[in-house]
């Protein structure tokens, strides 16, 4: 593994495995959250806040930068925190901390806005492959699945409070996107009835809490702080 651009505190395997959408083929997706050493951002040149690799597929994110991510309902950065414990790979006391708050950074607006955004791109998506073609149209009910995915945790949210990341049926979402790849109309449709129940009365607040997030912020700042005198000219 690529060496991590700070202390990471939180790090696990998300996407289509977290999911149980996965295949024999499928890729393993990491997201984590780092801290920058504290003296660092106060520096003229900030220390770059998200970093990305390849081999292994691995996002981490500047610990600040996660938090507005998942302030503004962010579905991918807002998984991170609603793993099954199996599937945490770094769990830190801060990180531990940052689970624990989790129900601080979701808000009605934010979830409705964000996960029928992100829904809305798989279907933009979806619509300009050429399904006549096997690999296009693969890549087409990859688009559908996580358009049904995301609209499943947009509801399942805004009614309980809770983050569904593992799906109770994955089949469900592999056979519902086979039909929409056949017919995009049918996505429409789910967004239309997604939208009419994010619409409705939920359990969220209308926006989130950012106090919890402010403080732990803070916490993690002061953790990562380590003196170093000036230089000094001879």
């Amino acid at each position: 593994m690529s060496t991590a651009p700070g202390t990471v505190l939180l790090s696990g395997i998300v996407g289509s495995t977290a999911y149980g959408l996965a295949h024999a083929g499928s890729d393993v997706d990491r997201l984590g959250v780092f801290a920058a050493p504290t003296e660092d951002i106060h520096g003229l040149h900030r220390p770059a806040e998200s970093h990305v690799t390849t081999a292994p597929d691995r996002t981490l994110h500047e610990a600040a930068k996660w938090c507005r991510l998942a302030l503004a309902g962010n579905p991918t950065a807002a998984e991170l925190v609603w793993l099954p414990d199996e599937l945490y790979e770094v769990r830190t006391p801060l990180g531990e901390e940052l689970i624990a708050i989790r129900g601080s950074f979701l808000g009605a607006r934010a979830v409705r806005s964000a996960y029928l955004g992100y829904a809305t791109q798989q279907l933009r998506k979806l619509r300009t492959r050429d399904t006549s073609d096997p690999v296009t149209r693969a890549r087409a009910a990859k688009h559908a699945r996580h358009l049904v995915r995301l609209l499943d945790q947009a509801v399942h949210l805004h009614e309980s409070g809770r983050n569904l990341v593992r799906l109770p049926d994955a089949g469900r979402v592999r056979d519902l996107g086979e039909r929409i790849v056949e017919d995009p109309a049918r996505a429409e449709r789910l967004l239309a009835a997604a939208a009419e129940r994010l619409d409705r009365p939920g359990v969220l607040p209308d926006r989130p809490d950012e106090r919890p997030a402010d403080a732990w912020l803070r916490r993690v700042r002061a953790a990562h702080w380590t003196h170093r005198p000036p230089d000094t000219q001879a």
